[in-house]
């Protein structure tokens, strides 16, 4: 019986790409590089991999799933949202905790947002997954960062003509009240945001896949909270869906700086849940074996 290979790749955008200046446009104006706002350690090389992997085995591929990070300005998770208690900057890269906005060392810039604010840091730091994580602006919508690799743009491009149906794009992160790491549901959904809630098509649309293909950027983070929520969902959605399908394509994928431990413990604790690893240098779509 044909078996059904889909391909889903996370986030993989320019402001998470590490990638050199000659891959870096120009501002008209200034004449300076306009450079990746997150730059994510190895990305510029596992998207090249990646799109090669696209190029030489595309017909394998019966459908592409691409997920983009989609952040305004107004971010809980940006710079801009918040102050210190003292009035100053928050400088990116700062964790911060209900605590410590409780004792004043953090505080939102704007001081009616405050009940809303402890609400959702409350509602995160009990799950026990994430700290609210301030990160530097990016995958603005709208911006050169929001865009997909060029390499994986123009492979995705060529695949849509040799098989004739389009790649599926799937938005993430524009509600700005919310950290929305996965492209399956948001750290802490909003009630009034239906697209902060739980992506069942997007669920029921993966789960047709016999052999799921995962890769992008950051593996401890976007890649990651995915990967873990298909795993969460995908079983008691559809009948016989088993964590054995997917295969993490870990050349085409790499962590934050400074977050080489969670990268790890996903890697583990994925291959514990059944999924494969494989490096696309060594995977043929054609012989590949799947553990049901």
């Amino acid at each position: 019986m044909p078996r059904n290979i889909q391909l889903l790749v996370i986030d993989p955008q320019n402001d998470f790409c590490d990638l050199p200046a000659a891959w870096q446009p120009v501002d008209a104006l200034t004449g300076q590089h306009t450079a990746p706002t997150l730059p994510v350690p190895g990305a510029h090389a596992d998207m090249q991999r990646l799109a090669q992997f696209i190029r030489n085995q595309g017909d394998q591929l019966d459908g592409i799933t691409v997920t983009l990070d989609s952040h305004q300005r107004f971010d809980i998770a940006h710079p801009g949202f918040w102050q210190t208690g003292a009035g100053a900057d928050v400088a990116p890269f700062t964790p911060i905790t209900a605590a410590q906005v409780r004792a004043g060392d953090y505080t939102p810039r704007d001081t009616t947002a405050l009940p809303r604010t402890l609400g959702y840091l409350d509602a995160l730091e009990a799950q026990g997954r994430y700290t609210l994580m301030v990160w530097p602006v990016h995958c603005e919508v709208g911006s050169w960062g929001h865009g997909v690799h060029a390499d994986v743009l123009a492979a995705c491009g060529a695949w849509q003509l040799q098989r004739q149906r389009a790649v599926r794009n799937v938005f993430k992160g524009t509600n700005p009240w919310t950290e929305h790491y996965s492209a399956i549901e948001a750290e802490v959904p909003d009630a009034d945001d239906e697209g902060t809630a739980l992506n069942t098509a997007l669920l029921q649309s993966l789960g047709q896949a016999d052999v799921l293909l995962i890769a992008g950027e950051a593996s401890s983070h976007c890649v990651r909270s995915t990967t873990e929520h298909i795993a969460q969902h995908l079983p008691r959605l559809v009948t016989g869906w088993q964590a054995s399908r997917i295969v993490l394509l870990t050349d085409g994928m790499s962590p934050v700086g400074g977050f080489e431990a969670q990268h790890q413990a996903f890697l583990q604790a994925m291959r514990a849940a059944g999924a494969q690893l494989a490096n696309m240098n060594e995977i043929r779509l054609q012989r590949l074996s799947i553990k049901c």
